[in-house]
């Protein structure tokens, strides 16, 4: 790779996962922060190359097919898959297109953006920015959110050949750093992940590891800088 990746995003969830994967890659990138407490990611510059207008969004100007040249890539699952297919020829954050692994690495990844997610965000929604309490609202997304880490807790049970500690087979994967992204988010909401303790183990081992600590202050939350300040 000649050129530095461009990733426009903030410090949430979803920026997580991408700056993270790229961590692990060790990929040069440039974060380019997208305040969307200021809503700029609804300028018209961004909007230009994200129609969604949500963040992240990554520029790779390696990228080469038929002449054209740069490719510009927004949606969490498919950056995360570009990437993987793209830099990690050798696998080590992935699996040989066709194999069983791959497809479950798959599964896995659709759930987290199709359910993850969105549920999740709008538990963050109604508990935290609403500008009125909804209890309908609250339980129903805060009893959802539990019901898949739950899900997830039975995912890594199942991997007993590889002692749970991935979602699936013998590495961390694009699943992983999609979950972990809004796994690490669940104390915003008090709950603590280790209630479920397959998934407590996954997180805390992951957490540890420099490339995650790395990605999560490639651009950093919020609530990561008020708990800094208080050290």
């Amino acid at each position: 790779m000649s050129q530095a990746l461009k990733l426009y995003t903030w410090g949430t969830p979803n920026g997580f996962k991408v700056s993270i994967f790229l961590e692990f890659l060790g990929l040069k990138y440039d974060a380019i922060p997208v305040d969307i407490s200021k809503n700029e990611s609804k300028s018209d510059w961004f909007v230009k190359l994200n129609p969604n207008g949500r963040i992240p969004t990554i520029e790779d100007p390696n990228f080469s097919k038929g002449g054209d040249s740069g490719l510009v890539l927004s949606q969490t699952g498919a950056i995360l898959q570009y990437l993987a297919d793209t830099y990690d020829k050798e696998h080590k954050f992935s699996y040989p297109y066709g194999t069983e692994e791959y497809y479950k690495t798959l599964e896995y990844l659709v759930f987290q953006v199709s359910e993850n997610g969105p549920i999740q965000g709008q538990a963050n929604h109604f508990i935290l920015y609403a500008p009125e309490k909804v209890p309908y609202g609250i339980n129903r997304y805060s009893n959802d959110v539990k019901r898949i880490y739950g899900v997830y807790e039975d995912i890594l049970s199942r991997n007993k050949a590889n002692d749970s500690k991935y979602l699936v087979g013998d590495r961390y994967t694009v699943a992983d750093f999609a979950l972990f992204g809004w796994a690490v988010a669940l104390r915003v909401l008090d709950i603590d992940i280790h209630q479920w303790p397959l998934l407590g183990k996954w997180h805390d081992a992951l957490f540890a590891l420099p490339q995650v600590q790395k990605g999560i202050r490639a651009v950093p939350p919020k609530w990561l800088a008020e708990q800094e300040k208080q050290k």
